[in-house]
């Protein structure tokens, strides 16, 4: 049975919940992420993902996470302003989160992976809400590996 990630309430910077199926409709990919990671140079490729296929109905969801080797311990504030600042990120940053709590509890039941394992962990999800593939930390967000998947969903 696949997972749907549509019923998950998240919070987004501001705290405010938004359930996820409210971007249905759009392929995302959610990402746990951190600023002081050895990964942290992946917002630039996650950026370009944003740049090339937000246009087509694509979005990526970023959620920071403290929870491996205490890499981001700023405030929501801290790491918007760091992200556009070092990276031009303009995609969604929401509150921080613990990797034990959504979306991500309701990511690892789609792909038999296991727990996350680290910072920088890529799930995708199609526009019905579906979670499509997973990717660990070390797929680039530029790799065709990935990209083919973005365009095979966003094709769907």
């Amino acid at each position: 049975m696949a997972i749907n990630v549509s019923d998950v309430v998240v919070h987004t910077a501001s705290g405010a919940e938004q359930k996820l199926g409210e971007l249905d409709g759009q392929v995302r990919l959610i990402v746990n992420v951190a600023s002081r990671c050895g990964f942290t140079r992946q917002y630039s490729g996650l950026q370009a993902l944003q740049e090339a296929y937000g246009s087509q109905g694509f979005s990526v969801l970023a959620f920071p996470c403290n929870d491996f080797g205490a890499q981001e311990p700023g405030s929501v504030e801290e790491i918007q302003q760091f992200c556009s600042t070092t990276y031009g990120v303009n995609f969604p940053i929401y509150a921080k989160v613990a990797i034990s709590a959504a979306p991500f509890d309701t990511l690892v039941q789609a792909e038999p992976a296991g727990p996350v394992a680290w910072n920088f962990e890529k799930f995708l999800v199609g526009k019905d809400g579906s979670v499509i593939a997973r990717f660990k930390s070390g797929v680039e967000p530029e790799s065709a590996e990935l990209k083919g998947a973005i365009e095979a969903a966003l094709a769907a």
